[in-house]
């Protein structure tokens, strides 16, 4: 079965997918005309779904044997991000619009949907195909947790499309690829008084100025150099007046690492310095860490199928290897309970000036990195059906 020749075979259909929901994009939970489009190709390709309870489904193609279980995940939410981009499928919608591929995330599992439901004869397993909402808000994984068709499989696999890839080339090793990606919330308490008399007040703006300062020491001073720790303070709200000092100030940051030891002792080690640093200027605090998705871990075995799979589909020059990177992905949850990978499928192509970043308002991808995620979806089932 040559893989890459039937998805090449197919590229009308999965080029006009795409297109379609580009031009049609859902914010997260929104997602009820892309669900009804999904459910209507897999009626057409005679595979059968359940709708998930808000938005998004799952179906189930089953083969010549009911076990393994593979799983195959796309995520299917857009951003609101206001489209910048020109071209014959621009966004219909005014500030929505698919800026982190999760439309061609949709057109890739649907054209492999398409090809194993032609070539059913050839599955020695069941392939679960899961359509996921709400990533960007991250939260669609985690509902996915108490769902008992997508936790019954034995093995998962994932798409990203990638922008800082040349087309035609793939990264699959294993280990870390997104870190864990936590919020905090910082309330810097002090008192307020006019800005003439200082003294007379206790400067939240001061106190918390320090903090910011202070939060960096730790991946300089706290965290191994090996490690990546990331904390971001990015937004800052205090005062109405120049002249007022405000009773408080309010922050909201980021906190990333790889490392799962790492992040289970940042709470704590934040806490401390918000603490130290607060009483050493007289102010008080209050402080929420909010833990959102873990880091992104490919399982050994599963990367290794996979790059042997890359390898059938594109050659070796098709396989490539790229540092893992500091953004955050809610297919992690489902990784820390089922073995699996998730693939960066590069789709870079500088002479057409599809050089944009994921989120950037002038995103766009050569299409012909959908052919070759979708034969990877196709391939990775072939690799892994006789091997769990």
């Amino acid at each position: 079965m040559d893989v890459y020749k039937i998805a090449q075979e197919n590229r009308d259909y999965i080029y006009g997918l795409r297109r379609y929901f580009h031009e049609n994009p859902e914010l997260s939970w929104e997602e009820v005309n892309t669900t009804k489009r999904i459910a209507e190709e897999l009626e057409k390709l005679n595979i059968p779904y359940r709708l998930l309870p808000k938005t998004g489904l799952v179906a189930t193609l089953e083969g010549n044997k009911k076990r393994p279980i593979i799983g195959l995940r796309a995520d299917i939410d857009a951003l609101p991000v206001n489209e910048k981009r020109e071209c014959e499928f621009k966004s219909k919608i005014e500030g929505k619009m698919h800026a982190c591929g999760h439309d061609a995330h949709i057109a890739m599992l649907l054209g492999a949907a398409k090809i194993l439901s032609e070539n059913r004869d050839k599955l020695e397993c069941t392939v679960r195909f899961i359509f996921q909402p709400a990533e960007e808000v991250i939260q669609g994984a985690r509902t996915l947790l108490i769902d008992e068709e997508v936790m019954e499989c034995d093995n998962l696999m994932a798409i990203h499309i990638f922008p800082y890839l040349p087309v035609g080339t793939i990264s699959v090793e294993e280990g870390p690829r997104f870190t864990s990606a936590d919020t905090i919330k910082i309330k810097v308490i002090g008192k307020g008084g006019h800005g003439s008399m200082p003294h007379q007040a206790v400067d939240p703006i001061m106190a918390a100025a320090h903090v910011i300062t202070s939060l960096q020491t730790i991946a300089s001073r706290e965290i191994n150099p090996n490690e990546t720790c990331v904390v971001s303070i990015c937004t800052v709200h205090a005062g109405t007046l120049s002249n007022i000092i405000p009773n408080d100030v309010q922050l909201t940051g980021t906190v990333r690492t790889f490392n799962p030891k790492v992040r289970e002792q940042l709470p704590e080690i934040i806490e401390r310095i918000i603490k130290n640093t607060c009483s050493s200027f007289r102010a008080s605090y209050e402080y929420e860490f909010i833990h959102g998705t873990p880091a992104t871990i490919n399982e050994k075995k599963s990367s290794e199928r996979a790059e042997r799979a890359v390898k059938k589909i594109l050659g070796e020059k098709g396989l490539i290897k790229y540092e893992k990177t500091p953004g955050g992905e809610d297919f992690a949850w489902l990784l820390e309970k089922i073995p699996g990978y998730l693939a960066f499928v590069g789709c870079r192509n500088e002479e057409e000036e599809y050089i944009y970043p994921l989120h950037h308002e002038k995103f766009g991808i050569d299409e012909n990195g959908m052919i070759n995620g979708a034969a990877l979806f196709v391939q990775y089932v072939l690799e892994t059906q006789n091997e769990i």
